[in-house]
């Protein structure tokens, strides 16, 4: 195996572990929105376009403080799924996503099952 081989798949390895805890941030809303990274001494503004994702943030944990407005900033710890709607940042825990809808009885409902 040549080297560049090995050095791509290093380089590919590495990125995708320091990714696996981040943070991506989505702009729902209809405007433009500061958003401050606050990561231990660190701090990074960014304006999210509406529409807009921020992708890779929040490593080892962080604050987000929105247009500068809030007293008390949301605590990320990842790898939470974000998003800004009406002004708020809001967030769905990566188990949330997976749970199965559960049916009248308490099992796992099935699409197109007869009644």
């Amino acid at each position: 195996m040549s080297v560049r081989v090995i050095s791509a798949c290093a380089i590919s390895a590495v990125s995708f572990a320091t990714s696996a805890g981040a943070v991506s941030l989505t702009n729902r809303d209809d405007r433009d929105h500061k958003v401050s990274v606050i990561e231990g001494d660190a701090k990074q503004d960014h304006v999210v376009k509406s529409g807009g994702i921020l992708e890779g943030i929040c490593q080892n944990g962080c604050l987000i403080r929105l247009n500068d407005e809030q007293d008390d900033p949301y605590e990320l710890e990842g790898p939470e799924v974000t998003w800004i709607e009406g002004g708020e940042l809001l967030e769905e825990l990566p188990e949330e996503a997976t749970k199965p809808d559960v049916g009248v009885d308490g099992r796992p409902s099935r699409s197109g099952a007869k009644q």
